[in-house]
């Protein structure tokens, strides 16, 4: 997955104003207790914050 997918996925489930807040301020545990933001610019791959996002936000597996 690249970047680009991922921030496709996170408008299409939150919205394209509200996905980069999200993505700013909550805190996901996986994710080292970070934000997706904070897991991307760290280097965490895409898909593993996919991951990660897909399961806080309790997303149906198709999602995936």
């Amino acid at each position: 997955m690249r970047h680009t997918e991922f921030w496709a996925r996170m408008d299409q489930h939150l919205g394209s104003s509200y996905s980069r807040v999200w993505a700013d301020q909550f805190v996901i545990g996986v994710l080292d207790h970070r934000t997706a933001s904070e897991a991307l610019d760290a280097g965490v791959p895409p898909k593993q914050v996919w991951r990660a996002v897909w399961q806080v936000l309790e997303l149906p597996d198709s999602e995936r």
